[in-house]
């Protein structure tokens, strides 16, 4: 095997696997994860109690 094919064989394996998580990353079954993993940046966790309210004040 000379380096040409080398190349060209590494190329390929590399066409796939950007086809493959393309793929992976446009798939329907996907979808509601990311759409799960997007909208956390927007969820509230915690609540401020009125405990943590007043401790600022009382220093």
């Amino acid at each position: 095997m000379d380096y040409g094919t080398f190349r060209g064989l590494y190329t390929l394996l590399l066409m796939l696997m950007m086809f493959g998580i393309i793929g992976w990353a446009y798939s329907k079954r996907r979808k509601a994860s990311f759409e799960e993993a997007a909208n956390l940046v927007f969820a509230d966790d915690e609540q401020p109690s009125a405990d943590n309210k007043n401790a600022g004040a009382k220093q």
